[in-house]
């Protein structure tokens, strides 16, 4: 990671505007896909080292990702950027982890949520629209951090 960079200064941009930051993926041809999700910051479920995170249905991204795991994440504030590089985790129902059950599942949706400056005035309705939707979280392991 650059000493100059550090992942709280890059998910710091995106705080005004609930971590909205583009991730991009491998395509299985070697081409880029994007998209905008909404990341935060927190410690991994599991390992307990700070990670990005953030709570997909994206049936493109996921299966990049599974293949893949490489991703970049990019977050802006203006015309200032930070840009993380790192190495994707998925977990949820098409992608179990043994430190993961359906009671954590629900409420670590909750917590990337939250982490990415998400409120939601109906959390039964957010679990059961999150669990309807099969909605899968990324922890991405950070490897380089790199800004203007």
């Amino acid at each position: 990671m650059s000493s100059d960079h550090t992942l709280e200064d890059a998910v710091a941009l995106a705080r005004e505007n609930n971590g909205l930051a583009v991730v991009a993926t491998l395509r299985e041809n070697g081409t880029i896909q994007a998209s905008m999700v909404n990341v935060g910051l927190l410690p991994h479920p599991n390992t307990k080292e700070q990670v990005l995170a953030f709570v997909t249905y994206g049936k493109v991204k996921l299966k990049n990702l599974r293949a893949r795991p490489q991703v970049t994440t990019t977050f802006q504030q203006g015309w200032k950027w930070a840009t993380v590089e790192g190495v994707a985790e998925i977990a949820g129902p098409d992608d179990p982890q043994p430190w993961l059950d359906n009671e954590r599942l629900r409420t670590l949706r909750r917590e990337v949520f939250v982490a990415a400056g998400g409120t939601h005035d109906d959390w039964d309705e957010y679990d059961r629209v999150m669990a309807e939707q099969g909605r899968a979280l990324v922890f991405v392991r950070v490897e380089r951090v790199y800004s203007n």
